[in-house]
C-alpha cells in the first residue's frame, strides 16, 4: 500500500509544478550564497592563517564551495523538470532518470547534513589552533627582518586593533615574551643590561605591551609601560582603575567572530535542507501523479501521487535485499575469478 496517497487533478498538478519550478530556483540562490559563504570563510581564514599555528582546516569552507555548486546544478536541473513536467512528451524523456535523481537528493540532503555540522564542530579544532598560533606569533613579533616572519607584526597589530583584544589570553601575556627586537635595543644602558642579564634565558622582559592594545576611547593618554607600578604613573591604580588597554584576550575574540560565522553559515544550510527536502518530496508528488493519469491521453484525468509505493518497512526491506544480493553477486564473482587460475 503506498504512504500517504493524495488524489490530483488537472489544477492541482499545474499548482504544484508551478510552485516547485519557483521553489527549485529559490534553492538555486541559497545554492550561490552557500558557494558565497564558502568563499569569503575561505578568504578569511587565508587573513590570519599566519596565527592559526598553519593548522586551519580548509575543509569545511572548500566543502561549502562545493556544496553549494552542487546544489545549484540539482536544483537547476529539478525546475527544468518541473517546467516540463505538464508536457507529456517532454516528460517523457525525464522519467528514466527520475528515481535516480531523487536518490541522489536524498545523499545530497545527508551531504548537507554533515557539512551543517562539521561547521559547528570546526570551532573546537580552531580554538586550539589559535591558541597554539597566537603563542608562537607573539614570539615572532620582534622578527620583522626574518623571512617568512617579516609580517607577524603588521598582522598581530592589525588584529588587535580590528578586534579590540590584546594578548593571547590577555594582556599579560605580552609580559613573558620579548617582543622588542635586540636591534633597537640599547646594550650599553644600565636599565636594559639589568634586564636582560636578570632572566634566564637572557630576554629583555618588561610589564608593557605593544602600542595596538591600546584603548582609544579611554580618556586619558595611553599607558604602554610599566602597567603594573602604579608609582609610575600619576594617579593611577592597576587593581582599581580601567585599563586604558584592551583587557580582551585575541583568541576569545577570533573565536567569537569565526564562530559566529560558522554558527550562522551551520544555521543556514540546516534551513537549506529543509527547503532541499520539500522540493524532493514535491517532485516524488508530482512524478508520481504524472505516472499514474487514469487516461495518459486525456490531461485532464484524475490520478493518485504518493510519497512511497509501499510502507517505510516495506521499502526499508526492499533496500535491504538490493544491498544484500549486490554483496553476494561481488563474492561470487570474486570465488570466480580465484578459481578460474586454479
Amino acid at each position: 500500500m503506498a504512504l500517504m496517497p493524495i488524489k490530483f487533478d488537472l489544477a492541482k498538478r499545474v499548482k504544484l509544478a508551478q510552485g516547485l519550478w519557483l521553489l527549485y530556483w529559490l534553492c538555486v540562490m541559497a545554492g550561490i550564497l552557500i558557494f558565497s559563504m564558502g568563499i569569503f570563510f575561505k578568504i578569511e581564514l587565508r587573513k590570519r592563517s599566519e596565527m592559526m599555528d598553519n593548522n586551519e582546516s580548509h575543509f569545511v569552507p572548500n566543502l561549502l564551495i562545493l556544496v553549494g555548486l552542487v546544489a545549484c546544478v540539482i536544483n537547476a536541473f529539478g525546475g527544468k523538470v518541473c517546467h516540463d513536467a505538464l508536457d507529456t512528451i517532454k516528460f517523457t524523456k525525464w522519467k528514466p532518470m527520475l528515481k535516480t535523481y531523487m536518490s541522489g537528493c536524498v545523499v545530497f540532503c545527508i551531504a548537507l547534513f554533515v557539512t551543517a555540522l562539521l561547521c559547528f564542530l570546526m570551532q573546537i579544532s580552531l580554538h586550539f589552533a589559535l591558541a597554539e598560533g597566537l603563542k608562537n606569533g607573539m614570539k615572532y613579533y620582534k622578527d620583522t627582518d626574518t623571512p617568512g616572519r617579516c609580517f607577524m607584526k603588521r598582522t598581530l597589530d592589525m588584529t588587535q586593533i580590528e578586534f579590540r583584544c590584546c594578548g593571547n589570553n590577555n594582556y599579560k601575556d605580552w609580559f613573558e615574551i620579548q617582543w622588542i627586537s635586540n636591534r633597537y635595543l640599547d646594550f650599553s644602558n644600565d636599565e636594559v643590561k639589568a634586564r636582560v642579564q636578570s632572566n634566564v634565558e637572557g630576554k629583555y622582559l618588561m610589564e608593557s605591551v605593544p602600542f595596538s592594545c591600546c584603548n582609544p576611547g579611554s580618556p586619558r593618554p595611553c599607558i604602554q609601560h610599566h602597567l603594573t607600578n602604579n608609582s609610575a604613573h600619576y594617579s593611577y591604580d592597576h587593581h582599581t582603575e580601567d585599563l586604558n588597554i584592551w583587557t580582551r584576550g585575541c583568541r576569545e575574540a577570533l573565536v567569537s567572530y569565526y564562530g559566529g560565522m560558522m554558527n550562522s553559515i551551520g544555521a543556514f544550510v540546516l534551513l537549506f535542507i529543509i527547503m532541499q527536502a520539500v522540493v524532493t518530496v514535491g517532485l516524488q508528488y508530482l512524478s508520481t501523479s504524472l505516472e499514474t493519469l487514469a487516461d495518459p491521453e486525456n490531461p485532464e484525468s484524475e490520478s493518485e501521487g504518493w510519497l512511497l509505493e509501499k510502507s517505510v518497512k516495506e521499502t526499508l526491506s526492499d533496500i535491504m535485499t538490493k544491498i544484500t544480493s549486490l554483496f553476494k553477486g561481488n563474492q561470487v564473482q570474486e570465488g570466480d575469478a580465484e578459481a578460474a587460475p586454479t
